[in-house]
């Protein structure tokens, strides 16, 4: 069993390169695209007219081993598994992480199914066993996670860097953003008795928190 970590890179100073011939390719430059990625690099020997027409990044032809060398993360997609293993060798030769769509043997990593609201990403990943199952439950959570979620994170980042601001402890900033999560109702309400048990003070009585906490 292979053992997995769940990470989260910046990849915003990292070139990322894609190959592919249509639909896989296109699919990953979108997920390259909307996390924000701007080195972007893509490769096809015989390219769709669709993903010809999509980037201006495009370049004929599979990546050189210098070309592969260059990146932080490859991604290819489209190929047969004997095209894709070539160039998946190589790259893993050179240190550089590799993903090869529907083939797991020849993966550094697995895309997860991901749902993005702002600066909150959520993420399913069935290790590529059930990825149907992994899209479903993505699916599930859009509903549950609607676009609100953006404005919320962006709230609870700005009481956080405030009450850091202000000098309270760390167990102090985490009770207050509990208190402010279950007064919004956003995640359900626990019992009140564990909040105010959370939020007391050493002295006995309950912090006033900036208004930015109330609401």
């Amino acid at each position: 069993m292979a053992a997995l970590l769940p990470l989260a890179f910046d990849l915003a100073s990292a070139r990322v390169g894609i190959v592919g011939r249509g639909r896989q390719a296109l699919n990953r430059l979108r997920l390259v695209s909307e996390a924000g990625v701007a080195d972007i690099q893509l490769w096809s020997d015989a390219p769709s007219a669709e993903l010809a027409s999509a980037t201006l990044r495009l370049r004929l032809g599979l990546p050189s081993e210098s070309e592969i060398a260059g990146l932080k993360l490859l991604f290819v997609g489209d190929l047969a598994e004997a095209e894709a293993e070539p160039l998946a060798a190589t790259a893993r030769r050179l240190g550089v992480i590799v993903n090869v769509e529907d083939i797991p043997r020849l993966c550094d990593v697995h895309v997860p199914a991901i749902v993005r609201r702002g600066d909150l990403t959520l993420t399913v990943s069935t290790r590529g066993a059930a990825p149907g199952l992994a899209a479903r439950i993505r699916r599930d959570l859009e509903r549950r996670y609607g676009p609100e979620w953006a404005e919320r994170v962006a709230e609870i980042a700005s009481l956080r860097a405030e009450l850091r601001r202000q000098g309270h402890p760390p167990d102090r900033v985490a009770a207050a953003i509990a208190s402010t999560v279950a007064s919004r109702g956003w995640l359900g309400d626990p019992p009140a008795h564990r909040w105010g048990e959370e939020l007391r003070s050493a002295d006995g009585s309950v912090p006033v928190w900036p208004t930015l906490c109330a609401g």
